[in-house]
């Protein structure tokens, strides 16, 4: 695979440049340079190595090691399907990829059931065909390549912004503007870990839209709430939902968050992936995919009518 670098990229590390380029995890390309699979000029470079205007690199992707990840018969809602690419409605409690806790319940252990061999190798045997992820308790369309040029392709168009994906949420509290945009960089929490956070330290850029759908007033007893289009710019961690609660308005549910008492029964963040829009990896026909709102999102909302 090779790779060139344009202005905007002058700086960046390169296992940084080309985890985006590729989308491939950044550990996943730092085993690649440190294995020797990325030259530059020929030669081997180091990860830390800062990328310049005109760099081409030669990134070599080995065959997938065999597989211990099993498939399991899990039914999948397939929204579309065909020999390059895969689109499914993922429920709330599904985990995309294994990890610890989760090893033969995940969408992946279900696509291998399903697609059988034909899914991109380019992320590993831990996670083939997962070109982005939703959290396990978000719900909504995700998509998944079935082949390495339908993954990079689908990959730089998240890179570029062409991939456009629109999420619908219930936060807290009433939002004084009708549409607004959150820039601010993500990255790891200083103290925790397991969360993400706004924060210069070891951040990347990161940017969400957002737009009212409809309000729905609290009162002495009841919290406001607001139910919100938002409209990723880029895709980090958790990046909805750290956005809202820097706002002061996280989505409700949110266990880690800040969502408060969960008031629905939702036990997850009310927060959905409601529609993608990209290009074709192979024909470039412009594909717009939408889902209904799942029954928990509903329900919610429900309540918050029959309040008013």
């Amino acid at each position: 695979m090779r790779i060139e670098a344009n202005a905007p990229d002058t700086g960046e590390r390169l296992d940084s440049f080309l985890s985006k380029a590729c989308g491939l995890t950044r550990s996943a390309v730092q085993k690649l340079i440190e294995s020797g699979s990325v030259l530059r000029s020929g030669a081997p470079v180091k990860k830390n190595h800062r990328v310049s205007e005109g760099d081409v690199f030669e990134v070599v992707i080995p065959q997938p090691a065999k597989t211990e990840i099993l498939p399991s018969e899990i039914p999948l809602d397939i929204v579309y399907e065909d020999g390059d690419l895969i689109v499914i409605n993922k429920p709330r409690g599904m985990v995309v990829h294994p990890a610890a806790g989760h090893t033969d319940d995940t969408m992946v252990n279900a696509l291998l059931s399903h697609c059988g061999g034909s899914l991109s190798g380019i992320n590993g045997e831990i996670r083939p065909g997962i070109v982005h992820r939703l959290d396990k308790d978000t719900s909504g369309l995700i998509i998944a390549a079935k082949n390495d040029r339908a993954h990079l392709s689908l990959a730089k168009q998240i890179k570029e912004h062409t991939f456009r994906r629109v999420y619908e949420a219930v936060v807290r509290g009433g939002l004084r503007e009708d549409r607004g945009r959150i820039e601010a960089p993500i990255g790891r929490h200083p103290t925790n870990r397991k969360k993400m956070a706004v924060t210069e330290r070891g951040s990347r850029p990161a940017a969400t839209n957002w737009e009212v759908i409809a309000r729905y007033g609290g009162s002495a007893t009841t919290q406001a709430y607001t139910h919100v289009r938002c409209i990723l710019e880029t895709g980090r961690t958790h990046q909805i939902r750290v956005h809202m609660a820097y706002i002061g308005h996280p989505v409700a549910g949110d266990p880690i968050y800040g969502g408060g008492k969960d008031e629905f029964g939702l036990e997850g963040q009310c927060l959905h992936a409601k529609s993608i829009e990209f290009d074709h990896p192979v024909t470039g026909e412009r594909i717009r995919l939408e889902t209904e709102l799942p029954d928990y999102f509903k329900r919610v909302l429900t309540i918050l009518r029959n309040r008013e």
